[in-house]
C-alpha cells in the first residue's frame, strides 16, 4: 500500500471530504470548544472564587494572588500532561488519548461547581480546586496537539490544513462561548447571588456538556495513519520523546518559535486587549467586550481561511502575509481608536480576523514530524512554549508599557516578524 506520509492514504485517492470526514471534523471541533470553555471559565468568575475559596481576613492583593496562582496553575500542568499523553498517544493509539483529555477536563470541571467553600471545608477547599486545575491543565496539554494530530491524520493531504483550521476554531469558539456564558450569568444574576450560587452554573455546565462529549467521541475510529504504523509494527521502537529531541530538534525550534507567536496574538490581541483599552482610552469595560465577542468571533473564522489557504497556497506564504497583516491590523486599532472610539468594534473585528492567521501553525506542526513521533513532538514543542512564552508575555508587555504606551502593538509586531522568519525554515519530514 503506497500511502502518503501525512494521512495513510494512497495518493490516488486524494479525494474530497466525505460525510464521515465532516463528523470526524465536526466531533472533534465540538470536543475542542467544550474543553477550552472548561479550561477559561475560571478566569471569568476569579473574583467569586476569591471570596469563596480563601480566607475572609487575608488582604485583597493577596487573595487576587492565590486565586491567579491556581488559574496558572492550569498553564504549568500543561507540558506535564501533554508530554505524557502524546507519548501514549504514539504508543497506543490516538484516539484513546484524544477520548481520555476530554473527561480528564469535564470530570473536573463538574467537581468544581460542587465544591464546597472553605467556610465548610477550611484549607482543603483551596487544595482541591488547586488539584482540579491542575488536572484541567494536563488535559488541555494533551487535547489540542491531540486533535490536531486526530485530524490531519484522518482526512486527505490536500485538505489538511482546512482540518486543522476548523480544529483551531473549534478551540477558539470555546473562548468566545465561556464569555457569553459569563456575560450571561452575570446579567441574569447580582453580584451577591453570582457569589452565592450563581458561579456554579457555567461550571457544572461545562462539566455535563463535557461528559456528553466524551459520549460523542466514542463514535470516532482511530486514525488510518496509527493503524497502517500498528499493523506494520512501525511504532516508535523508543520513548518517542527522545527520538524527537535526537532527530528534530529543528523542527521543534520552529514549531517552538511559531507557538510563540500563536500566543502572542491571543494572549495579547485577544485577552488583553480589553483591559489594555479600559486603562489607556478610558473606554467603558461593557464596550470593550463587546467588541472583544466581534473580534473573537471573526478570529474563528479567520482560523478556518488561514488552514484553508495554507493547504492551498502553502502555509510558509500565508504565515509569513498573515503575521505582518495582523501587525499592521493591530497598530491600526489603536490608531483610530485614540481618535475615534466609536469604531472600536469594527477594527477590532478587523484585527481579530488577521489573529486567524494562527489557524495555519498547526499545519506546519503536523508537516513537521513524521507520524511515529508526530503526536510527542507537536506536544512537546507546543505545550513548553506555550507554558513560557504565554505565561511571560503579560508580564513583559506590562513592564514595556512603563516607558511605552504602545508596548502591545511594539511586542505582537515583533513577534509576528519573528514567526514570520521562523516559518521559512519549516521542512516537511519524510
Amino acid at each position: 500500500m503506497q500511502a502518503t506520509e501525512l494521512t495513510g492514504v494512497p495518493r490516488a485517492a486524494q479525494r474530497a471530504l466525505t460525510r464521515t470526514d465532516y463528523k470526524t471534523l465536526g466531533l472533534a471541533a465540538l470536543g475542542g470548544a467544550l474543553e477550552f470553555y472548561d479550561f477559561i471559565i475560571f478566569v471569568f468568575f476569579a473574583p467569586a472564587i476569591g471570596q469563596l475559596f480563601f480566607p475572609h481576613d487575608i488582604p485583597d492583593w493577596l487573595r487576587q494572588l492565590q486565586t491567579f496562582g491556581i488559574f496558572a496553575a492550569g498553564y504549568l500542568a500543561r507540558p506535564l500532561g501533554g508530554v505524557i499523553m502524546a507519548h501514549f498517544g504514539d504508543l497506543v493509539g490516538r484516539k484513546r488519548m484524544f477520548t481520555l483529555s476530554v473527561l480528564l477536563m469535564s470530570v473536573p470541571t463538574l467537581l468544581m461547581g460542587c465544591l464546597p467553600t472553605y467556610d465548610t471545608i477550611g484549607m482543603l477547599a483551596p487544595v482541591l480546586l488547586l488539584l482540579f486545575r491542575i488536572l484541567q491543565g494536563a488535559a488541555v496539554g494533551g487535547e489540542v496537539p491531540g486533535a490536531w494530530v486526530f485530524v490531519s491524520e484522518h482526512v486527505p493531504a490536500r485538505h489538511v490544513g482546512y482540518a486543522c483550521g476548523m480544529l483551531t476554531a473549534g478551540l477558539t469558539a470555546g473562548i468566545l462561548l465561556g464569555s457569553l456564558v459569563a456575560a450571561g450569568v452575570n446579567s441574569r444574576y447580582s453580584s451577591a447571588e453570582v457569589t452565592a450560587f450563581a458561579w456554579r452554573i457555567p461550571f457544572l455546565l461545562g462539566g455535563v456538556f463535557g461528559l456528553f462529549s466524551v459520549y460523542l467521541r466514542r463514535w470516532l475510529h482511530e486514525t488510518p495513519v496509527f493503524a497502517e504504523m500498528k499493523a506494520r509494527k512501525a511504532l516508535a521502537a523508543e520513548i518517542p520523546l527522545k527520538a524527537v529531541l535526537r532527530d528534530h530538534g529543528r523542527a521543534v525550534i520552529v514549531s517552538m518559535m511559531l507557538t510563540w507567536m500563536l500566543s502572542a496574538a491571543i494572549v495579547v490581541v485577544i485577552l488583553m486587549t480589553p483591559t489594555l483599552l479600559q486603562k489607556q482610552f478610558h473606554i467603558a469595560p461593557a464596550t470593550t467586550l463587546f467588541a472583544n465577542s466581534v473580534a473573537t468571533l471573526c478570529l474563528t473564522a479567520g482560523c478556518v481561511v488561514a488552514g484553508s489557504l495554507a493547504g492551498r497556497l502553502g502555509a510558509k506564504r500565508v504565515i509569513a502575509i498573515g503575521g505582518l497583516l495582523l501587525a499592521a491590523c493591530y497598530a491600526l486599532l489603536h490608531a483610530r481608536v485614540a481618535a475615534d472610539a466609536s469604531s472600536l468594534p469594527l477594527f477590532y473585528g478587523i484585527a481579530g480576523f488577521t489573529v486567524g492567521t494562527v489557524g495555519a501553525i498547526p499545519y506546519v506542526m503536523v508537516r513537521s514530524f513524521p507520524a511515529v513521533v508526530r503526536f510527542s513532538g507537536i506536544s512537546f514543542s507546543y505545550n513548553v512554549a506555550y507554558a513560557v512564552f504565554g505565561g511571560l508575555t503579560p508580564v513583559i508587555v506590562s513592564l514595556m508599557m512603563k516607558s511605552n504606551p504602545l508596548a502591545p502593538v511594539i511586542y505582537v509586531a515583533a513577534i509576528c516578524v519573528l514567526g514570520a522568519i521562523a516559518v521559512l525554515f519549516s521542512k516537511d519530514a519524510r
